[in-house]
């Protein structure tokens, strides 16, 4: 059967299937032709002009990102340059600080870390590291749950379905749980980024550099580790540290130490006025233990167990 294409007002490319039946000639046709051609004419000017003009956001937000890179990579400050700026900034927190009182400070909050950081960024990276931040967003957390990394730099990525928009959000988390657990014992020495920290000030800011460098490097190479070289690189040559650990008293230390507990010690507590017999399971803000159940959860041991929370004050160890 023979059919002429219909008159349309602009030029179709494209040849009519030959192989087919007419219905599926002309949805074939109608989808791979007119109608992209149609979405095509409804789509803003904006969208299909090729002189279309970037985002001046986007723009200025990558010319600060490349800027801070520049600074990054050859920026290097002598230690007499890191301890001025170290000491600095500790009498600046010191003096402008609403719940900072002491060196060995009892309170604190999220102010201060924002504080801490602002004067960082302004006197070793000239301010670069907010001005490639342009109209992101950057969070300061106080974390009780952190047990083992004194701080933590995060990222995340959210995309509206809707509108198609994409926004980024910052956050820099520091341990309160560790830094109040420590600077108690001073026969214990502790440091952090391999200096040695005579108070929980101290241990702050050497954390709150670490997360400044991890801030920094994903702002200019949009990935941060610390274990890589560059990452080394660049907390040598700002802040002088020499490894990227810390060595904070931990609760699992604490429970070793004091009540010679650790993962697999089986120990006895008491849990509503019932005395409770089971085996360590982990170790952190609280002690995980498994006290045997008929009725409880298998484990990989073929057993069957109850999990407790149990403080670690509340924990003696079966001998």
């Amino acid at each position: 059967m023979a059919f002429r294409k219909p008159r349309l007002n602009y030029r179709i490319r494209g040849r009519l299937p030959t192989r087919t039946s007419v219905s599926q000639g002309w949805t074939k046709w109608l989808s791979t032709t007119i109608i992209p051609r149609i979405v095509w004419t409804l789509l803003p000017d904006w969208m299909t002009s090729p002189e279309a003009q970037p985002d001046p956001k986007v723009v200025q937000r990558t010319r600060m990102s490349k800027a801070l890179r520049n600074l990054l990579t050859h920026r290097t400050l002598s230690p007499e340059e890191q301890q001025q700026v170290f000491r600095e900034i500790h009498d600046t927190v010191l003096m402008q600080s609403e719940y900072i009182t002491e060196p060995n400070f009892r309170t604190f909050h999220p102010d201060d870390l924002k504080l801490m950081f602002q004067q960082y960024d302004q006197k070793l990276l000239n301010g670069a590291c907010l001005q490639a931040l342009g109209e992101r967003p950057l969070g300061f957390l106080l974390s009780k749950r952190m047990t083992r990394a004194g701080g933590k730099t995060t990222w995340k990525t959210i995309r509206n379905r809707l509108t198609g928009s994409v926004r980024e959000e910052f956050e820099i988390a520091v341990s309160s749980h560790l830094l109040f657990q420590n600077f108690r014992d001073e026969t214990r020495s502790v440091t952090v980024t391999g200096f040695e920290c005579q108070n929980r000030l101290e241990a702050m800011q050497r954390i709150v550099e670490h997360e400044i460098v991890h801030l920094s490097e994903r702002l200019a190479w949009n990935t941060s580790n610390c274990r890589a070289r560059r990452f080394q690189s660049i907390a040598e040559r700002l802040f002088g540290h020499r490894v990227h650990t810390h060595d904070l008293v931990t609760t699992n230390e604490m429970a070793r130490r004091q009540l010679g507990i650790r993962v697999g010690t089986q120990v006895r507590f008491d849990f509503e006025g019932h005395a409770m017999k089971g085996i360590v399971n982990r170790i952190t803000k609280r002690v995980t233990v498994l006290v045997p159940d008929a009725r409880g959860t298998r484990y990989s041991d073929g057993q069957r167990y109850t999990k407790y929370y149990i403080p670690l004050g509340m924990l003696s160890r079966v001998d």
